[in-house]
């Protein structure tokens, strides 16, 4: 049954702009499969869910995308990036970056999907991002990584 239900949410993110946890339960019931919120919510961490821009601005709950077992880089995450990164600056090793209200969780796991070796981890919050660099002279070339993704729009 679990299987079946996460792909259903699966099916379910990918056809509709979900936004909440209550609208999955609501779109999986009328689907047949009745949830609970604590189901719900524990398939999302299973499934390694994030947000996303949707379509009318608002978060949405979208896949990660991942190759060989490592979160792999894609023009969705490019897209993330553009659309949800405000400006990033530099405080001594580490980096941060201002996005979009609510969008902070996406945009750190498309950081987190670039690879770079030179992040050794990042915590996000509502809307900054702050990424921990191995030193800080490494902090100028990661921000010009961000910065040249971001142009690209």
């Amino acid at each position: 049954m679990k299987r079946v239900r996460q792909g259903k949410i699966l099916e379910l993110i990918n056809r509709y702009e979900i936004e909440t946890q209550e609208d999955l339960a609501k779109r999986l019931l009328e689907a047949g499969i009745p949830v609970t919120q604590a189901t719900v919510s524990r398939d999302i961490r299973e499934l390694s869910l994030t947000k996303v821009a949707g379509g009318n601005g608002r978060p949405k709950y979208a896949s990660m995308d991942y190759g060989g077992g490592k979160m792999v880089f894609t023009d969705r995450y490019a897209r993330v990036l553009q659309d949800g990164m405000i400006e990033v600056n530099p405080a001594d090793n580490l980096v941060v970056i201002k996005t979009v209200s609510g969008m902070a969780m996406a945009v750190a796991a498309a950081v987190d999907a670039l690879g770079m070796e030179e992040i050794v981890g990042s915590i996000a919050g509502d809307d900054t991002i702050m990424c921990a660099v191995k030193s800080a002279s490494m902090v100028p070339q990661v921000i010009k990584k961000l910065e040249e993704i971001k142009s690209k729009k």
